[in-house]
C-alpha cells in the first residue's frame, strides 16, 4: 500500500469523477487507503466511490483536502490555480500525477500496457473481460465503463495488471510493462506534440520502458505503427509481435466478416488458423481483438482459451454502445473525436446498417479542430446527414477564429448533408425531424454528446405518438 516515493495510503484525487482518476480512486479504496477527492458535479462514478467509503466534495476549494492527506492526486487537466492544488503546496502535501499513481499500483504485477492514437480503451477492455472470463483474476484501469462487469477498474487477486497508456501528455513514459501494445501512431494531442517526430520520439520512449525479455505486439498495417517498428526493432531484449492483414505480420488476420453488430475473424497463428467471434462491428475492433490475442499470447495464456473468452466482450460504453430504439429508429453512442476514429466507426455502422446513418457530432477541443477539421468534415461525408454542434473545450481556451464552422464548411465540400445546431438543448429535437423508421442514429465526440442519446429517444417517440 504505501510506495517509497508516493505515499497514496491517505490520498486524495482532485477531479476525481474523470474517467482515468475515478479507476485509480477505486483500486485504492478497495486496497484499504483513505481516500478523498473533489469533482464538479454529482455523477454516477461519484456514487459509486461514496459506496466504497471514498469521502467526495461536490467542488473545488482548500477546504476539501483533509487533514492527515499522505498525497494529491492529479491529471494534466487540473490547472495550476485550482484552490485544492494550492492548498496543498501549502501544506507542503506531495502532489502526485496520475501516471505515477498508476505506476505505483502496477509495481509488483506482470503489467500490460496498452498504447496507440486510437482504440486503448477497447483493448484494454476486451483483455480485462477476457482475462476475468478465464479465471486470471487481473487488476485492471480504463479510460471507460465496460458493459461488462461494469466499472472502468478493479484490484484483482492475480498477477496481471492490465492497464492503458496514454500518449497524450507523454505520461505513459511512467510505465514499465511485460508486453506493451501499441496499435497504431498518429499525430494528435496537438498542444503536446508540434510534429509526427516529436510522436515517434515519445513512444520509442515508451518502448524503451519494456522491461528486459518483454514483448512489443504492434500493428503491421498502420504506417506509422511500421516506422515505429523500424526504429526500435533490434533493441537488446526485446520480442516483437506485429499483428494485422500484411502478409508479413506474425499474427495475420485473414478474414473479418460482418455478422450485423458482431464480426467473425479468423487469423493465422503459429501456423494454424483461429476462428472466433468479436461482439462489435467494424474492422478495427477486430483488429483490436487479434492485438489482445497476441498479447496473451505474450502472458503464457494459449490463444485458443483467450480467443474463446474474447467472445464474452460485450463492448465498452460510449464506444458503439446501443442506448435504445424509438420509432424503428437505433441510437448508438460513440467516443469517436478523431478523423481515423469516426471514418472507422462510421464505415463499421454502415456495414451493419439496412437503413440511412445519421449523426450528431461533437467537436472536441480547438486545438484539434484546427488541425483536422477538414478531414473531419470528410468523415462526416460518409453518414447520410449529419448535425454539427458547437466544440466541446474541455481544458481549453477558445482560439479565435476556430469553430465548428470549419468543419460543417468541409463537410459541405465533400459533398455532405449537414446541419449546423448551436443550442445544445434543441439539438435532440432536429435529429428527430430527420430520422426516419430503420435509420441508425450516432451520437458521436468525446464530450456531452452523450447525453443527447435518451433526449433523442424520448423526441423520436414523441414524434411518432403525433403522428
Amino acid at each position: 500500500m504505501n510506495d517509497a516515493a508516493h505515499d497514496l495510503h491517505a490520498p486524495h484525487f482532485i477531479g476525481i469523477g474523470g474517467a482515468g482518476m475515478s479507476g485509480l480512486a477505486k483500486i485504492l479504496a478497495v486496497r484499504g487507503a483513505q481516500v478523498s477527492g473533489s469533482d464538479a458535479k454529482e455523477s454516477e462514478t461519484v456514487l459509486a466511490l461514496r459506496a466504497l467509503g471514498a469521502q467526495v466534495h461536490v467542488g473545488h476549494a482548500a477546504e476539501h483536502v483533509p487533514a492527515g492527506t499522505s498525497s494529491v492526486v492529479i491529471s494534466s487537466a487540473i490547472r495550476t490555480d485550482n484552490p485544492e492544488l494550492a492548498a496543498a503546496r501549502e501544506r507542503g502535501i506531495p502532489v502526485v500525477h496520475r501516471s505515477d499513481a498508476l505506476a505505483a499500483l502496477m509495481g509488483g504485477r506482470r503489467a500490460l500496457a496498452v498504447a496507440g492514437t486510437h482504440g486503448k480503451t477497447t483493448t484494454t477492455s476486451m483483455l480485462a473481460v477476457s482475462l476475468a472470463e478465464l479465471g486470471l483474476e487481473p487488476s485492471y484501469a480504463i479510460g471507460g465503463d465496460l458493459d461488462a462487469p461494469g466499472s472502468n477498474a478493479h484490484h484483482g487477486s492475480g498477477d496481471i495488471f492490465v492497464a492503458e497508456a496514454d500518449e497524450s501528455d507523454r505520461s505513459f513514459h511512467k510505465y514499465a510493462p511485460e508486453v506493451a501494445i501499441i496499435l497504431n501512431v498518429e499525430l494528435d494531442h496537438h498542444a503536446n506534440y508540434a510534429s509526427m517526430d516529436e510522436i515517434y520520439e515519445s513512444f520509442e520512449t515508451f518502448v524503451g520502458r519494456i522491461v528486459p525479455g518483454g514483448t512489443l505486439v504492434i500493428s503491421a498495417d498502420h504506417a506509422g505503427a511500421r516506422e515505429l517498428t523500424e526504429r526500435v526493432r533490434g533493441r537488446d531484449g526485446l520480442n516483437i509481435v506485429t499483428v494485422g492483414s500484411a502478409e508479413d505480420a506474425d499474427v495475420r488476420v485473414l478474414s473479418v466478416a460482418p455478422r450485423g453488430m458482431t464480426s467473425e475473424v479468423t487469423v493465422e497463428l503459429d501456423g494454424a488458423e483461429l476462428t472466433f467471434t468479436v461482439s462489435v462491428p467494424g474492422r478495427h475492433y477486430a483488429h483490436n481483438a487479434v492485438a489482445a490475442l497476441a498479447a496473451g499470447g505474450a502472458l503464457g495464456i494459449p490463444a485458443a482459451d483467450l480467443a474463446k473468452a474474447i467472445g464474452s466482450y460485450t463492448g465498452v460504453r460510449r464506444r458503439l454502445q446501443l442506448k435504445g430504439e424509438a420509432s424503428g429508429v437505433q441510437v448508438i453512442d460513440s467516443y469517436a473525436h478523431h478523423p481515423t476514429e469516426m471514418t472507422a466507426d462510421l464505415e463499421a455502422i454502415r456495414e451493419a446498417a439496412t437503413g440511412r446513418v445519421l449523426v450528431v457530432f461533437q467537436p472536441h477541443l480547438f486545438s484539434r479542430t484546427q488541425q483536422l477539421a477538414e478531414e473531419m468534415g470528410q468523415a462526416l461525408a460518409l453518414a447520410d446527414a449529419s448535425v454539427v454542434l458547437d466544440i466541446y473545450p474541455a481544458r481549453e481556451d477558445p482560439i479565435p477564429g476556430i469553430t465548428s464552422e470549419l468543419i460543417i464548411d468541409a463537410a459541405r465540400r465533400a459533398g455532405a448533408e449537414v446541419h449546423a445546431e448551436h443550442v445544445f438543448g434543441d439539438a435532440p429535437a432536429l435529429l428527430a425531424s430527420l430520422a426516419q423508421p430503420g435509420d441508425l442514429l450516432l451520437t458521436m465526440g468525446a464530450g456531452d454528446v452523450t447525453n443527447l442519446g435518451p433526449e433523442i429517444l424520448s423526441c423520436l417517440t414523441s414524434v411518432a405518438t403525433v403522428a
